[in-house]
């Protein structure tokens, strides 16, 4: 991981986009720490990606401890 102030992002903003899509991670300092981070599109679907499963499967999770509890009702499939 890098990290820059805005303004080197600014004035070399090829170059640095050239290493982001090498793979290099760049942390752009802000005022008041309100910091961003700057990652290729490949590694952001990947994190998306990542996300998403971890989400999924909380969902899982939630719905076992449910049964597990008794809380969960089942229900008859309607068929048309």
């Amino acid at each position: 991981m890098v990290a820059v102030k805005g303004t080197t992002v600014k004035n070399d903003f090829k170059n640095i986009c050239d290493r982001v899509f090498k793979g290099e991670v760049f942390i752009i300092s802000r005022p008041k720490n309100e910091n961003v981070v700057m990652v290729s599109e490949r590694e952001y679907a990947e994190l998306e990606r990542i996300r998403k499963n971890a989400e999924y499967l909380a969902k899982i999770d939630r719905a076992i401890a449910q049964k597990k509890a008794g809380t969960m009702k089942e229900h008859e499939l309607i068929e048309d």
